[in-house]
């Protein structure tokens, strides 16, 4: 019995032994590609003052050598420049266990040395930590990337200049601050993965993610309110992109989705920024599912499109809380080439189009004027076109907007709309941006030149009185109406103004305040305008015909 016991005590302890082993390697079996390499035994010091690059990278370089495995940040703030992740490596942030950038320019890689591993030099090429052609690639663990980016060389209190700029604006009077590190940079990466962890504080954007595919992000908290064009994820022509259950707070673009981008779902999310969250520019975005996501305290319009190819996108189950906006569509005309080998001139491009947009199931509340939030340490300007806006959609020197619908849609706007503005006519023709448009002529909606435009179930109410039309059309053409409930006001010119518009069936509409008139039609080329079934007992006027416009455009029922 003596010997089974002494036996079965043996067993146990190599058994413990073994499991041990497997747990924390030991510098030997780390650097013999055990699959798990602790950076601590390729050298790295936690201390938050020694560069660690060198061994930081010596122990990815392990891992990918012998096929892959883990890559171990314990306990501790480990200051590093560059880094490169490689093939088959995850790097696992520990609870309490800090990547940290490096406040030395010169422990970064440069633009020229970044070109040549892979990283093109669009918005800046310098960065953090990166990949470039790899595969199998992952970030996960409770701990935190911070890039310590929010002052010495890389703060100048200047952005890098690349927003909407007309031919008119004056010359800069700075320098544009490309000089500095992205946090993380993959481009033309496969099968990415990152979860759980905590990203904060880049000296410039967060994650740009360019060109890749097979795509996960979940379980990310982002923090980037330290620098100027602190965006958080930044996306351009990927495809097969799944984020889900992220909180993401920063300056600038929130969710940048420009190019090319295809096959996405965003769902469960939170987001606040200063500028936009959802941003689509240039390129043949489709096939994009926006789900279940908190917007709150974002100036700069939620979800805005300029520009580009758009189709088959769709925003559902979204609550808007104190936000500036909140929806822009805008398109300009013939879509941009940039191929040095493009033949085709601008006259016989094809014209871009943006089509098949759905927004149901959102609930928002609208501010009068961007406001400041109070973890960003510097106060961005306001522009004039950023006050009193409404929901855009605006199609102009040929541009192509058709087959957009809001379902179940309700926004509480604040109101304080004057007379001058629900007068304005002649609206800017500016695409660049939303608040290229500095005075809207509506309180709710303004639509120039739609094709396709479906409401239902929508209602736009105010807190304060606002003397402008709750929806304007001006050229819209084959819209359909139901269930609509707006506030009007008896100093008003009218509750709805179609300028040019035709083919549009009003059903079941309700006015839910006083008004002069409900629908005012203006212009020689509105026709075939129906409004049946509804409640205008409110409305001194139900319609009125202005500048041109003919007998018959309207028929009441």
């Amino acid at each position: 019995m003596k010997n089974v016991l002494l036996a079965l005590g043996f067993a146990l302890s190599t058994a413990v032994t073994i499991a041990q082993s497997n747990d924390v390697p030991s510098a030997a079996t780390a650097k013999a590609g055990a699959g798990t390499c602790d950076i601590r035994d390729f050298g790295a010091i936690g201390d938050d003052h020694t560069i660690n690059t060198k061994a930081i990278q010596d122990a990815i370089d392990a891992c990918t050598a012998n096929g892959g495995g883990t890559v171990l940040v314990p306990p501790g703030k480990f200051r590093t420049g560059t880094i490169q992740f490689k093939d088959n490596v995850t790097l696992h942030l520990s609870a309490n266990g800090t990547i940290i950038g490096s406040t030395n320019r010169s422990d970064y890689s440069d633009r020229a040395t970044m070109i040549r591993r892979g990283v093109n030099p669009g918005n800046g090429n310098i960065v953090l930590l990166f990949a470039a052609d790899a595969k199998n690639i992952a970030i996960e663990g409770h701990g935190t990337i911070d890039g310590d980016g929010g002052g010495g060389v890389f703060f100048t209190g200047h952005g890098d200049a690349t927003g909407p700029r007309k031919p008119t604006d004056p010359p800069l009077t700075y320098t544009p601050n490309f000089d500095r590190p992205h946090l993380i940079v993959f481009e033309r990466c496969e099968r990415i993965t990152m979860r759980d962890v905590f990203l904060t504080r880049s000296a410039y954007h967060c994650v740009r993610i360019l060109r890749c595919k097979n795509v996960l992000f979940d379980g990310i908290t982002i923090f980037n309110r330290v620098n100027f064009n602190n965006d958080g994820f930044h996306f351009n022509d990927c495809q097969y992109v799944n984020i889900a259950n992220c909180n993401i707070k920063c300056q600038d673009d929130a969710c940048a989705l420009f190019g090319s981008n295809q096959y996405f779902t965003i769902a469960n999310c939170s987001f606040s920024t200063r500028w936009s969250v959802f941003r689509f520019g240039g390129g043949s975005p489709n096939h994009i599912a926006v789900a279940n996501c908190l917007i709150y305290e974002t100036y700069g319009c939620p979800i805005k499109f300029g520009g580009g190819d758009c189709s088959n996108i769709t925003f559902d189950n979204l609550i808007m809380r104190d936000v500036t906006g909140p929806i822009s569509i805008t398109q300009g005309g013939r879509r941009r080439f940039n191929s040095t080998n493009d033949t085709q001139t601008a006259t016989n491009r094809p014209r871009s189009a943006i089509r098949n947009i759905v927004f149901s199931n959102i609930r928002a509340t609208v501010v009068r004027e961007p406001g400041q939030q109070d973890d960003m340490p510097f106060k961005p300007g306001i522009r004039p076109g950023e006050t009193n806006s409404c929901i855009t959609l605006n199609a102009v020197n040929g541009g192509i907007i058709e087959n957009i619908t809001f379902d179940n849609v309700h926004v509480t706007y604040s109101g304080g709309g004057t007379k001058e503005m629900g007068a304005l006519r002649e609206v800017s023709t500016d695409t660049g941006e939303y608040f290229g448009i500095s005075n809207r002529p509506a309180y709710g909606l303004y639509a120039r030149s739609i094709k396709g435009l479906t409401l239902q179930n929508v209602r736009f109410d105010t807190i304060e009185p606002d003397l402008r039309p709750a929806i304007v059309f001006d050229s819209v053409s084959d819209s359909t109406i139901n269930n609509l409930a707006i506030e009007g006001n008896p100093q008003a010119e009218s509750a709805l103004r179609f300028v040019n518009t035709q083919d549009v069936l009003v059903t079941s509409a309700r006015l839910l305040t006083p008004a002069a008139v409900f629908l005012a039609v203006e212009g020689p080329d509105g026709k075939n305008i129906r409004l049946a079934a509804s409640d205008l007992s409110k409305a001194k006027k139900t319609t009125t015909r202005d500048r041109g416009a003919k007998r018959g455009t309207v028929t009441v029922d």
